[in-house]
């Protein structure tokens, strides 16, 4: 059984890496590294592919974690 506490820490996690990724890949998308050339119109480069993969890893674990913690703290008991 996970505590309320804890299943708030793990709604606030989760719902940070569900903010934070996506603005994280836009500053991938927008740096030099990620093209061959000119942005959106030449060919991707590994720097862009690895990012996109460990941004796409972290978001899905972070939807994970937020599932896990909004049924941990709809299943915790009042804390009363």
């Amino acid at each position: 059984m996970i505590s309320k506490t804890a299943a708030r820490f793990l709604v606030a996690a989760g719902v940070f890496n569900i903010v934070v990724w996506p603005r994280f890949a836009k500053a991938v998308v927008d740096d030099d590294r990620a093209w061959a050339g000119e942005h959106w119109h030449s060919a991707p480069q590994a720097f862009l592919w690895v990012h996109a993969v460990l941004i796409t890893a972290a978001v899905l674990i972070g939807l994970g974690v937020l599932v896990v913690g909004v049924r941990a703290h709809r299943s915790a008991p009042s804390s009363r």
